[in-house]
C-alpha cells in the first residue's frame, strides 16, 4: 500500500478526518484490476477494521457514561463527523469493485450488498447522516439522565424493574406508573428530537429517489428476500395465530392470581406467589455463571466469555448516566466482541446476557474470515444466533451446571422464557407496524397522531387480556421507551423473523442438542 496503515485503532481515536481521508483516497485512486483486487480488498478491509474499532470503542465508552463530556466529544467526532465522510469514501470503493465485475466464491453476498449500497448512495445525504448521528447521541444523553424518586432514593427507570415482580400489588403499581412517568415528563424533549430525526430521514429517502423513508430503509438494510408487504403479512399472522395463545396465557395468569382482571403491573410477578427470581447479585456473578452455563452448550463459549471479561469488554450493570438497552459490538481489528447491557438482577437480565453472548460468539466464530465484509451475516441471521443462544442454554441454567437457580427456579425461568417468546410477537408487530405507518403517512409527523396510532396498534395486537382502562398515557409511554424508534429505525422485524428461526434451532436441539 502506498500509504502505510497505522498499527492500531488508537491512531484514529483522536484523529481528525483530514488525517484519515488520505488512506481512503489512496484506495480510491490506486489502479485496480483482477490481478491486484485481492490485495486492494485486504487493504480496504484493514483500514475499515481500524476505523470501525476506534468508533466502536468510542461509542461503547459514551454509552457507558453519557454524562462525560470527553466521551461525548469523542463519540460525536467519530460518529457524526468522521463516520458519514468515511461512508462517502466507502461508496466510491464499492462502486469501483462493482464496476470491475469481480466475484469469486465467498464474495457473492458482499458484492450484492456493495452494488445495492452504491445504487442508493447520494452525496447530499452525507451531512444529513451526520446530523442524525448527533441527534442519536443527544437522545442517549437524555435517556441516560432519566431518574425517579423511590422512597427517597434516586433510581433509573431500569432499577424499578425488580419492583414490578414484587408480591405487593400496590408497590408494583407504583413502580409501573413511576417508570412510565419518567418518560412522560420528558415527552416534549423526546418529541422534538424525534421530529427532527423524522424530517431528516424522510429527506434522506427523497434525496435517494424513494417515496418515503420506509422504502429507503428496506433497501439500505439489504433486505433482498422480503418486502414491506411481507412485513404487513407478518403483522396479520401475529394477530390471527399468536393473539389467541396470548389470551390463553393471560387468562391462566389471571386465574392463578385470583384476580377479577389483570392490570399492566400484574404481568411480571410470579402468578403463583413464589419469591422473585434473583439469578445473581453482582456483575461478576453474572459473568461467572453465564460462562459456566454457556460452556455446556459448547466448551469454547466459556472461554469466549472469560476472554471478554479479561479484556474489560463487558459493562453489564445499570447505573445513572448509562444509555438504555443492550448490545454487542464487534472490534474488527482485534476480532473480538464487547457486550453492553443494563442488568438489575432479574431473570430478564440472564436472557439479555445469553442473547448478547450469542451475538458475541458470532464475532468469535467468524473471526477467521479474511475480509471484514464477509463476517456479518445480515441482521436477521445475526439475531438467530442470539435468540437461539437463549434457548440452547436453557437446559443448563440450574446451579448443578454452574448456573443461576435451584431446579425449581430453573423450571420457572424456562417457562417464562417460552411464554415470553409468545408474548414478544405482538410487541414486535407493534413496533414494526408503527414505523411502517409513521414513515408512509403524513400524520406520522404529528406527535399526537403517533401516540394515538400506538394505542390502536397495542389494542390490535395485545387483545383484551390486560385491562388498561384509565392508563392511556402510561401505555403511550411504552413507545418512547423503545430505543429502536430513535436510534435504530426499522431494526425490529428482524427479531420476529429470527425468533422463528431460533425456535427451529430449539426444535432441532430437542432431538439432538449437540448438532442443533
Amino acid at each position: 500500500m502506498a500509504v502505510r496503515l497505522p498499527e492500531s485503532p488508537d491512531a484514529f481515536s483522536e484523529a481528525a478526518w483530514d488525517e484519515i481521508r488520505p488512506y481512503y483516497e489512496e484506495l480510491v485512486k490506486r489502479p485496480l484490476d483482477r490481478e491486484n483486487v485481492e490485495e486492494w480488498l485486504s487493504d480496504w478491509s484493514q483500514l475499515d477494521s481500524l476505523l470501525s474499532e476506534a468508533s466502536a470503542l468510542a461509542s461503547f465508552a459514551y454509552t457507558c457514561d453519557t454524562a462525560d463530556p470527553e466521551r461525548e466529544a469523542a463519540q460525536l467526532r467519530l460518529g457524526s463527523e468522521i463516520g458519514p465522510k468515511a461512508h462517502q469514501q466507502r461508496s466510491l470503493l464499492q462502486r469501483r469493485l462493482v464496476e470491475l465485475d469481480y466475484v469469486r466464491p465467498g464474495l457473492e453476498t458482499m458484492v450484492q450488498r456493495f452494488a445495492n449500497q452504491s445504487e442508493i448512495f447520494r452525496e447530499a445525504n452525507v451531512p444529513l447522516f451526520a446530523q442524525l448521528s448527533k441527534l442519536v447521541t443527544e437522545w442517549s444523553k437524555v435517556n441516560g439522565a432519566l431518574t425517579v424518586d423511590w422512597n427517597g432514593d434516586e433510581k433509573t427507570p431500569a432499577q424499578l424493574l425488580p419492583y414490578l415482580e414484587s408480591a405487593d400489588r400496590l408497590e408494583r403499581e407504583r413502580a409501573f406508573k413511576l417508570r412510565a412517568q419518567a418518560y412522560l415528563l420528558k415527552r416534549e424533549v423526546l418529541v422534538r428530537l424525534f421530529d427532527r430525526m423524522y424530517d431528516l430521514r424522510q429527506e434522506v429517502a427523497h434525496n435517494a429517489g424513494f417515496a418515503n423513508y420506509r422504502d429507503f430503509a428496506h433497501r439500505e438494510k439489504n433486505r433482498f428476500d422480503y418486502t414491506p408487504d411481507d412485513c404487513l403479512r407478518f403483522h396479520a399472522a401475529v394477530e390471527e395465530s399468536v393473539l389467541p395463545a396470548i389470551e390463553r396465557i393471560l387468562e391462566r395468569r389471571r386465574h392463578d392470581m385470583r384476580l377479577d382482571r389483570l392490570r399492566p403491573w400484574d404481568t411480571a410477578v410470579d402468578p403463583k406467589g413464589r419469591p422473585q427470581l434473583r439469578p445473581f447479585a453482582t456483575a461478576d456473578e453474572l459473568v461467572s455463571r453465564s460462562a459456566a452455563v454457556l460452556g455446556h452448550v459448547d466448551i469454547d463459549f466459556r472461554g469466549y466469555v472469560n476472554a471478554m471479561a479479561d479484556a474489560a469488554l463487558l459493562d453489564l450493570e445499570n447505573r445513572k448516566a448509562k444509555a438504555p438497552g443492550g448490545y454487542s459490538s464487534s472490534l474488527n481489528f482485534r476480532r473480538m466482541p464487547l457486550i453492553f447491557m443494563n442488568a438489575v438482577g432479574i431473570d430478564d437480565d440472564v436472557r439479555t446476557m445469553l442473547h448478547e453472548a450469542g451475538h458475541a460468539f458470532h464475532t468469535f466464530e467468524t473471526s477467521h474470515l479474511a475480509l471484514l465484509f464477509q463476517r456479518h451475516p445480515g441482521a436477521e441471521m445475526a439475531e438467530v444466533a442470539s435468540m437461539s443462544m437463549e434457548l440452547l442454554s436453557a437446559p443448563f441454567i440450574a446451579a448443578k451446571d454452574g448456573g443461576y437457580y435451584t431446579e425449581d427456579e430453573a423450571r420457572r425461568s424456562r417457562t417464562e422464557l417460552l411464554e415470553g417468546i409468545i408474548l414478544f410477537f405482538p410487541h414486535c408487530a407493534s413496533v414494526d407496524a408503527m414505523q411502517q405507518w409513521m414513515y408512509t403517512n403524513p400524520e406520522g409527523r404529528d406527535p399526537d397522531a403517533r401516540d394515538q396510532m400506538w394505542l390502536e396498534l397495542r389494542r390490535r395486537f395485545e387483545g383484551d387480556g390486560v385491562d388498561w382502562s384509565g392508563l392511556d398515557q402510561e401505555r403511550i409511554a411504552r413507545w418512547y421507551q423503545q430505543p429502536h424508534f430513535f436510534g435504530y429505525p426499522f431494526y425490529y422485524i428482524e427479531y420476529g423473523i429470527a425468533q422463528l428461526g431460533a425456535l427451529q434451532v430449539w426444535r432441532n436441539s430437542r432431538r439432538d442438542h449437540k448438532d442443533a
